[in-house]
């Protein structure tokens, strides 16, 4: 019935055109004669008419005005009307020129009037539309506000009013911080004001939600925002991923609360696919830690890069498991061995290599917890430094290409176990790539990923839902965060960036205080800190520092050609220098110092 509907719409709208393009050519030739028009050039249009008109349906035809839902039309709408206009009106000279030639005013004209009134005509669907969707609807809309003047809030504006009927929501107005759009008007929308003055727009103007469309705002602006809304009767939301609306991937309908990611999320990472896929595309790739959350996110996103085979391997049955799974479903056609082996066994591990083959290698298998490293000293140097360098040995013996090492901020000056143990690696690594032409050797540096298992993120979460208290360590204390997906996909093309020895250290903008993210989650769940959740101090624990350092004092920054990956160039370094790092690291590991 639907599809009957719809055939009988387009009927309809066919109907119309042809109506509009007679009405134009009509009305063209009387403006020209000033209402007087001789009776030779109406028997002229009357001879041509019918040929004319269907010219310009046909014209409509292939452009697909049939095809677009014009309740949704825009700018880009607008430019092709005037496309297809225009392009009707050239075929329909032609056609004249050789049979009945009107005056070629006429044509000028009638192209101005077609574009208006055919225009014009799609126009008022859009508006028809647009006053059916708020009218309907009985129960009442919620009042919101957009955090944000830009092209984000400039996009949630317009979803918002295109789907105002479903989403119950009306915008009243934007809040942005920026002087020069202060009382403009956006999409038919006032900016009433800076985020300083929410209090005084949200209760005289009765806002019931405030929507934060800032992707690209530091932590400390959207925490300030976040703060301001917390001391205020209103709902806070915000889109689920506005660069993912951007791509046509998910709907704004879909507004939801607020989360601590959200904070964080900065722009997406520019991936220079090129580069990527000239290293991946067609390769055997073997990704350790795979059943974890970096090596799984690693598979996920090199699994769209069309390796010829992506092997997964870790000790971890369970998390194998569901990532072969994922994969199998999503990705038909590519061959995905899951492989359930430990780094540690030299033997095994060989056999892996030979069999396999693998020509890419992305080596995320590690223990990273800090104080259980502590307190684990011995399995700590076995799994992270003895598996880690049969990993490194294997990959040139067997022909891989090129080698990603996935490190840590806390290699840096290390003060626990587990960082010196990745420090040992990245020296290893850095001696083995000077010594190896085959393979191309590199280290990534990165601190806390958000959402990763045993996260600081997903503690607070667990203890906020029993009711607190939620632990922090020192009120000092500070970390970098960056998103998985994020930190992946700059993983990815830093190993594209190497050239051998290199340790690229990601951006992960600024530091944030872990007391912050506390409260702000607190705040965020609709809780208020100390009062409905307490924030307990439970000191430092063995191996953790106050705040992490990305680069050591010996280690030159430099600039790669992507924006947010920075290289510490190993070029400085003295073999007698690395060998007392070496012997000092080994001396806080209770182990011989790592031969070189």
């Amino acid at each position: 019935m639907s599809r009957f509907n719809g055939k009988i719409l387009q009927a309809g709208l066919v109907l119309l055109d042809a109506a509009l393009v007679i009405a134009a050519f009509g009305l063209s030739l009387y403006l020209r004669f000033d209402g007087n028009v001789p009776e030779m050039w109406i028997d002229s249009l009357e001879a041509i008419l019918i040929p004319v008109v269907l010219i310009n349906l046909a014209t409509y035809l292939v452009f697909g005005f049939y095809r677009r839902a014009w309740r949704y039309a825009g700018i880009d709408d607008l430019m092709l009307i005037v496309f297809a206009v225009t392009t009707g009106l050239v075929g329909t000279f032609i056609y004249s020129y050789f049979f009945d030639m009107l005056p070629r005013s006429v044509y000028i004209i009638a192209w101005l009037l077609l574009i208006l009134f055919v225009g014009g005509s799609k126009m008022a669907f859009r508006l028809l539309a647009d006053h059916l969707g708020r009218k309907g609807g009985g129960a009442r809309k919620r009042n919101a506000l957009i955090v944000g003047a830009g092209e984000a809030g400039v996009l949630v504006a317009r979803e918002l009013k295109k789907h105002c009927s479903s989403v119950r929501l009306k915008v009243v107005g934007f809040i942005d911080d920026s002087p020069a759009k202060q009382k403009q008007i956006i999409q038919g929308l006032p900016v009433l004001g800076t985020c300083e003055d929410l209090p005084e727009i949200v209760r005289p103007k009765a806002i019931d939600e405030v929507i934060i469309a800032m992707p690209s705002a530091p932590y400390r602006k959207l925490q300030e925002v976040v703060t301001i809304c917390a001391e205020l009767p209103v709902k806070i939301k915000t889109v689920p991923g506005i660069f993912e609306i951007l791509q046509d991937q998910v709907t704004i309908k879909a507004l939801k609360d607020v989360d601590i990611e959200d904070l964080l999320r900065r722009p997406t990472v520019k991936l220079d696919m090129e580069s990527i896929a000239g290293y991946l595309a067609g390769q055997t790739v073997l990704v350790t830690g795979a059943g974890g959350s970096i090596g799984s996110e690693l598979c996920r996103q090199i699994a769209q890069l069309k390796p010829d085979k992506l092997i997964l391997l870790d000790h971890d049955e369970n998390g194998i498991f569901y990532i072969h799974m994922e994969l199998v479903e999503k990705h038909e056609g590519l061959n995905v061995v899951p492989m359930i082996r430990d780094i540690q066994d030299r033997v095994t591990l060989e056999k892996v290599m030979a069999e396999q083959q693998p020509t890419v290698v992305f080596h995320a298998a590690a223990y990273k917890h800090v104080p259980l490293m502590e307190m684990n000293a011995e399995e700590a140097v076995r799994n992270n430094i003895e598996g880690s360098k049969n990993l490194i040995d294997l990959s040139a013996d067997y022909g891989v290409k090129r080698f990603v090492f996935i490190s840590t901020d806390k290699a840096v000056n290390p003060s626990s176990v587990m960082g010196a143990t990745k420090r040992m690696v990245e020296i290893y690594l850095q001696d083995k790539a000077r010594n190896c032409n085959s393979c191309i050797y590199c280290a990534v540096r990165f601190g806390n990923v958000l959402g990763s298992k045993g996260s600081v993120v997903l503690l607070f979460r667990e203890q906020i839902a029993r009711g607190g208290p939620v632990t922090v360590t020192h009120p000092e204390m500070k970390r970098f965060f960056m998103t998985i997906p994020e930190a992946v996909q700059l993983v990815i093309q830093a190993g594209a960036l190497g050239k051998g020895g290199e340790i690229f250290v990601l951006d992960m903008g600024e530091q944030v205080q872990i007391i912050d993210l506390a409260r702000d989650m607190i705040i965020l769940s609709g809780l208020k800190p100390e009062k409905d959740i307490k924030i307990e101090f439970v000191g430092l624990r063995p191996g953790e520092k106050l705040y992490e350092e990305l680069f050591n004092d010996r280690e030159n920054f430099a600039l790669t050609r992507h924006e947010r990956i920075f290289i510490a160039p190993d070029t400085t370094y003295k073999k007698e220098l690395i060998q007392q790092e070496l012997a000092s690291l080994g001396k806080k590991l209770g182990m011989k110092s790592l031969e070189l």
